[in-house]
Formats: structure tokens, sequence, C-alpha cells
């Protein structure tokens, strides 16, 4: 303890990254989705992630996957207050969500959203989520890459862009900041490709997702219903196939597409067969290049007839998207 208080000692020098936790910790929050026993009253927790305030009187973002299904969602603070939150609004194909606690008491501890496009190759950057009641997790890493997906496929306005980083993100963290050494968040933690490999939701995207719902909400308009399916994937290019080809001897050989990252429990993509690390080459007879086609389809179709590639073989299967209840 003495070390750490002593401005000459290394650990009080160089702690960087404890500075930075014990910074953004606070506003950092543990959400658990439960559900309904069909057979009893009981409710079960059925998944869980973290997400982080934005605002003092209770607005939290998450991934728009860590509260799919119609589930009710409680939120517990790092204090260990718990919560029932509302969905106020959610961006299936940005994977982002905003949720909301009412906390009339109290003021709560707030993250600012840095910019990601000032975002530097090789800059450090903190992961952290609250996978655990009353724990936080921390890892951390460079920006490997400022833009992926969209920008190498030529697509000028796509919803695909991502920040690459090698800190490690999982289940835990998922839905939880991504921040630079200032504190400010620069992204959502959001999937885990392969080691080494992690992808964030960049905040500019967070920034215009919020400053949309704030229009919609004070207009009086909250979101259309949405169909989804329960799946997050991302755009394949040929660089990215090249990539997990490298790492993974089985992957398959194609190198456009929807590549499959997780399939959601119960969700229409798992009742028709979908699984991890599938990739969507087509939908009722159209060719898939992008996860922004899949999205664009689950739009317009009623049924899904989707032809993947797995492994070797491409495998036929018939999927019926879901409404969510707004």
């Amino acid at each position: 303890w003495q070390s750490q208080q002593n401005p000459d000692s290394l650990r009080f020098k160089y702690n960087f990254i404890a500075d930075v936790v014990e910074k953004i910790a606070p506003a950092v929050v543990h959400i658990e989705l439960y559900r309904k026993m069909i057979f009893s009253k009981r409710e079960v927790a059925v998944a869980s992630g973290s997400g982080f305030v934005v605002s003092e009187d209770g607005l939290i973002v998450t991934n728009a996957h860590v509260v799919a299904n119609k589930h009710r969602v409680k939120v517990e603070l790092k204090s260990g207050a718990t919560f029932d939150a509302k969905i106020k609004d959610v961006d299936e194909k940005a994977d982002i969500a905003l949720i909301k606690i009412d906390t009339p008491q109290m003021k709560l501890p707030v993250l600012l959203l840095g910019r990601s496009a000032d975002l530097r190759p090789g800059e450090f950057v903190v992961a952290i989520g609250s996978p655990f009641s009353l724990q936080n997790t921390v890892t951390t890493g460079i920006v490997s890459t400022t833009q992926r997906g969209g920008k190498e496929l030529g697509l000028r306005n796509s919803d695909m862009d991502y920040i690459q980083t090698d800190a490690i993100i999982n289940y835990g963290n998922s839905g939880g900041p991504l921040v630079n050494l200032d504190g400010e968040v620069i992204g959502i933690n959001t999937l885990k490709v392969t080691a080494g490999i992690s992808f964030a939701i960049p905040s500019d995207k967070i920034r215009q997702f919020l400053a949309e719902s704030h229009d919609r909400q004070s207009k009086g308009k909250t979101h259309q219903k949405k169909k989804y399916i329960g799946v997050r994937m991302m755009s394949l290019t040929p660089a990215l196939a090249k990539e997990l080809k490298e790492r993974q001897s089985d992957f398959p050989d194609v190198t456009s597409g929807a590549y499959v990252i997780e399939v959601i429990s119960r969700t229409p993509a798992e009742t028709a067969g979908l699984q991890e690390s599938d990739v969507i080459i087509s939908i009722n007879n159209e060719r898939i290049t992008s996860a922004s086609d899949v999205s664009a389809a689950i739009k317009r179709d009623e049924t899904l007839r989707t032809v993947v590639r797995r492994g070797n073989e491409d495998v036929i299967l018939t999927i019926i998207p879901e409404e969510i209840e707004p």
C-alpha cells in the first residue's frame, strides 16, 4: 500500500490502466434477462451482459443482442442496487440498444462518448464489463484497425464499420464500453471472432443512434416493430476470410457472404438450425455479399429460404423472422 502512495514508486507512476478502470467502473452495469417458465410462475435468468450509463437519470447503452427477445431486463449497478429496465430503443442492424432505469433519488455516474473517428491504430484501449454481479472484468489491448467491413467493400455508408482490437471481448464484457486512456467510450464491446481479433461498435455510431432515438422519442414515435432472426453476423470480405482461414483450417472456401458469429438461443435462427461459423451465401435465391443484405431480407420477406456454406457443403435452411415487441 505504501508503494502505491509513494509518487516515486513505479506502481504509482505507471499503472495507467488501473487508473482508467477506477475512473470508469462506477458507470459500468451488469444486465440480466429473465424469462418466465411456462409451467411455473418462476422466472429464471437466461442471459447476461454488460452496459454503461450515458445519462444521470438512468439511460444505459448496451448491445441489441444482449436484450433481444422480449425478456424482462434487470440492471445491477456497481453498488449492488438492482432495477427493472425498460427497453427504450433498439437498432438490430447496428446492434445497439438503449434501456432506462428509474433512479429518482440518485444521480448516476456517466461515461462520456469520445470520437472514434480520431482513433489511431496502435492506441491503447481498455475493455470493461460486468459479467457477474458486483464484479468487473478488465481486458486491455490496442486498436488494430479503425475501420473494418463496409469501407473494405467500397460501401460508403455501410452500417458494418467496426473498430478491430486485440483486447479480449467475451460474453461477459459484451455490451460494455471500450475506452481510451482518457476514460472516454470509443466503442461498445461486441464480439470476438477468433483469438486476437475482436470488434467494437464505434462511438460515433452510438452518438448517431442516441441523437436519432432522442428525435423519435420527442416526436412521440418510438421504434416501429422490427423483425429479427436472432443472429450476430458480420460481412465477410476477402481480407477477413483470409485472416480467418489462417486461424481456422476448416474455414469454408468462400470470400463473401455474411459470417455468423453467434446464434442466440430460443430465436428463429436457432429453431431453423443456423450454426455459429456458417456463412450465409443466399436468401430466397438472391446472393448475399454482406450482413446488410441479410438485414434487408429480414425486413422484406416473411420466409427466408437460406443457403449457408458449412465447412465444405451447402445447407438449406428455412428461417421465419419474428417481430420484436417494442
